[in-house]
């Protein structure tokens, strides 16, 4: 435990002698002194008074959090956050970190920290690793890059997905384009590319061929105010947003003004809820379609829907606003009604099979969002993160335009919250020569069968095919060559074959299991030990930009990846390319006299420094997505080929007739409900009864976080079970259990709680993968039961479609 999270008049001696956590702090601090990671030992001359610098915590939660760090003798002494503004969220407020973020003392000072330059020599996946120094390593690998460039073409070099440190300028490691890794890959010819992300991928498509424009959001959460109904599908901002932005605290002001009803459609009682919600609508995974059916038939049958609406801003809701080319009855409505191909009528009774929602609970709620306005309906994302999930973001999005409450104050599109930005300059990374891009869900594939991979079988962009195998990875800030990948066991045994991809190349913090199966580490600085600008948060409508200031001299032999990427791009003869003769801190000058320019209430480089954060509120007020085509649809059409919203969209019809799917993979021109695999009712499930679903966990964000001990003892990792389903396999609440299907098998305790529906149990993502010699997890990865099999359109990550049987140990 943090010093922060206490009273800060508190000295570390007296806290250490009355915590009842004593034995933890002093073990952790026994276990890795201050003193071993200041780069040298300390000299009467390092002696200092104490100071506070501004820092920031940029991991990928959604929220970028000042940090205000208490540091003497050039060691961080203890963690607190922002003591600016007021505590009413959207006017100013405190940009407040969670105890994550307040345990960056325990990040920085970890016992995983990577500490020099090493090279592998066991097995890949092992953990062994020599010392090798920075002049060995940066040749090794401008070597590999030069052999595998000059045999196969920049195309054989990939940048894996990596969110470990977001929101940066210089510090950015995701998307690929936006990264020092792809600047110096840029200069030399290039990389392959990828495109979607493991949070997002099956909306981000999806909604695209709705409303148009790519990624589409909906309205700012301070909008709420303005609703009378808010009905989150699978939204559990309490847990996934919990810090900094504030959106969970943004919701609770905006319904204390708006007295709005709030009803939460999840398999899991969330934290979301716990006493806030009105109701909890438990629902199968993967049924929501199938639910949004069923509410709309009762809409349509009591004349519930805006039909001037659809009328006059929607295409393919009935045989009047059918495109030209679609065949009679291929409307919404004649699929709901019955009319259309399968014949089946999507009304209550049917879904409440389906869904587990009993068919009255679903009458009362068709009525509910149809009477009342506006009505704010939105999604997280993990309703798509499923192998139908393409089919499940259209599907949701279908209740607020049915009600006509698009481009309103107070309603939404159906997707997740809008967020306010600055307008501020990043690092510049060139362009990429390499045109050809892959689903990221699909690397493994294209290290084995890349001349296989198409556009039409496994949606390669930029190019027909590919032409190369993946033969060189560059892994920065990410975990998911191993822990958040799917099918752990599978990655496993590709990456053995190192004739295969010959080079693995990770630069991060810490000895992650990502790390183990690497072939060169590069320990790099955490944000506590360079400096940066940190911003990008998902907030409601007060943005804000941090001064992420070098706080400590970095750790042992660790480096920021400016100054190591300039060394090697020297040994590929283009350093002054990729450094344009400037220094890092001399880029961050040059990018924030550009960004003043930009946004000139930034105050001076100096000063900025000082005051440590910078917050906007936006001056247009509460952000309503698509107001303008709501108010004059002629003059600002969106950007579907119609112009509106696109409930049938030819462009998918096309799609489902020209890619080559698998069977039992549905691409459908309108949002349909649609099994796909793994789902209920599979028959799958007579061998492998309980619905396994991931969720995002308090103690970590993602597997950030997941190796600092006073957070894991805080959060323990379990399984949540129902007792309906425990009881038949005398499973008592903390039991040992083991959860395994063909893919592996995971060993963890059980967390026996009615906050999870009969049928499935959940198990929190992002637990640092340690498997015995059977390769059986230890830790409850997550990923070791989940399927590589992708979504069939995004060929995306469906990491809540999963088919497990549990028993006690």
């Amino acid at each position: 435990m943090d010093k922060s999270v206490l009273n800060p008049a508190l000295t570390r001696r007296r806290f250490l002698k009355g915590s009842s956590v004593c034995a933890i702090a002093v073990a952790a601090d026994l276990s890795l002194p201050f003193n071993a990671m200041a780069n040298q030992p300390n000299t009467k001359s390092d002696v200092s008074e104490e100071k506070v610098v501004w820092s920031a915590c940029t991991v990928n939660c959604g929220s970028r959090c000042p940090l205000r760090m208490h540091v003497k003798d050039n060691k961080i002494i203890y963690v607190e956050t922002d003591n600016t503004g007021t505590e009413t969220y959207n006017l100013d407020h405190q940009v407040r970190a969670c105890l994550r973020g307040r345990s960056m003392r325990r990040r920085v000072y970890n016992p995983d920290r990577l500490k020099y330059p090493m090279k592998r020599i066991g097995k890949r996946g092992e953990g062994k690793f020599q010392r090798i120094t920075w002049d060995e390593a940066l040749t090794e690998i401008s070597q590999s890059l030069r052999k595998n460039i000059e045999k196969y073409g920049n195309e054989s070099i990939y940048l894996n997905y990596g969110t470990g440190t977001l929101g940066g300028t210089m510090t950015k490691s995701w998307p690929p384009g936006a990264t020092l890794v792809a600047r110096l890959m840029n200069c030399i010819g290039g990389y392959l590319n990828h495109y979607g992300d493991y949070s997002t991928a099956q909306i981000a498509v999806g909604l695209d061929y709705t409303y148009g424009g790519g990624w589409a959001l909906g309205n700012g959460v301070a909008d709420m105010e303005n609703s009378k109904l808010i009905v989150l599908f699978g939204n559990n901002p309490a847990e996934t947003r919990m810090s900094g932005g504030g959106l969970t605290y943004s919701i609770e002001q905006a319904r204390e003004k708006s007295n709005a009803k709030m009803i939460i459609i999840d398999p899991r009682y969330t934290d979301t809820g716990v006493g806030r919600e009105d109701e909890w609508i438990p629902i199968r995974p993967g049924t929501d379609a199938a639910l949004v059916s069923a509410l709309a038939y009762v809409m349509i049958t009591e004349d519930l829907v805006d039909q001037a609406f659809l009328d006059k801003y929607c295409i393919g809701y009935d045989e009047k606003t059918l495109p030209e080319g679609a065949k009679p009855n291929a409307h919404y409505k004649a699929y709901i009604l019955g009319q259309g191909d399968d014949g089946i009528v999507k009304n209550p009774q049917w879904a409440a099979k389906i869904t587990g929602i009993p068919e009255a609970r679903i009458i009362k709620l068709a009525r509910e969002i149809g009477s009342t306005k506006p009505a704010c309906i939105s999604q997280g994302w993990g309703p798509q993160r499923r192998s139908n999930g393409e089919l499940i973001s259209r599907a949701i999005a279908m209740l607020p335009i049915l009600t006509g409450n698009v481009g309103i104050h107070g309603g939404n599109t159906g997707a997740r919250e809008s967020t306010y930005s600055i307008p501020f300059v990043r690092m510049p990374t060139l362009t990429n020569p390499v045109k050809a891009s892959i689903p990221m869900f699909l690397w493994t594939d294209a290290i084995f069968r890349a001349h296989e991979m198409t556009a039409k079988t496994d949606g390669i962009r930029g190019v027909d095919k590919l032409t190369a195998p993946i033969k060189v990875i560059w892994n920065y800030a990410g975990n998911c060559l191993i822990n958040q990948h799917s099918e752990i066991n599978r990655t496993h045994e590709i990456l053995q074959d190192e004739s295969q991809c010959e080079l693995i190349i990770t630069i991060d913090n810490h000895m992650t299991s990502t790390a183990k199966y690497s072939d060169i580490l590069l320990p790099d600085c955490t944000a506590s030990e360079q400096m940066d600008f940190a911003l990008d948060a998902f907030v409601s409508n007060m943005a804000y930009v941090i001064f992420a200031d070098k706080v400590v001299e970095p750790a042992f032999e660790c480096r920021n990846i400016y100054d190591m990427l300039s060394d090697l791009a020297d040994k590929l003869g283009v350093k002054e390319q990729f450094t344009e003769g400037r220094t890092q801190e001399e880029w961050l000058r040059h990018l924030y006299a550009q960004s003043r320019e930009k946004t000139p209430e930034l105050p001076s480089f100096e000063e900025f420094r000082q005051q440590g954060i910078f917050k906007k509120v936006d001056p247009k007020g509460f952000y309503v997505a698509y107001k303008s085509f709501r108010e004059d649809p002629q003059a600002n059409p969106l950007k579907t080929p119609s112009g509106k919203i696109e409930i049938y969209s030819s462009r998918l019809a096309e799609i489902a007739q020209d890619w080559q799917l698998k069977e039992g993979e549905i691409i459908h021109p309108l949002p349909i409900h649609a099994d796909s695999f793994e789902h209920y009712g599979d028959p799958l499930m007579e061998k492998y009864p309980l619905q396994l679903s991931g969720f995002h966990y308090k103690a970590r964000t993602h597997s950030t976080y997941g190796n600092v001990d006073v957070l894991k003892d805080a959060n323990l990792q379990e399984v949540w079970i129902n007792p309906i389903d425990a009881e038949p396999r005398c499973i008592k609440n903390g039991d040992m259990i083991r959860i395994f299907n063909d893919r592996g098998e995971i060993r963890i305790h059980a967390k026996v709680t009615p906050r999870i529906i009969p049928g499935v149990v959940a198990l929190g993502e992002g637990a640092w993968y340690a498997p015995d010699n059977n390769r059986v997890d230890h830790a409850g990865c997550i990923n070791v039961l989940t399927t590589q099999r992708p979504s069939p359109q995004a060929k995306g990550n469906p990491q809540h479609s999963n088919l497990v049987q549990i028993e006690r140990v």
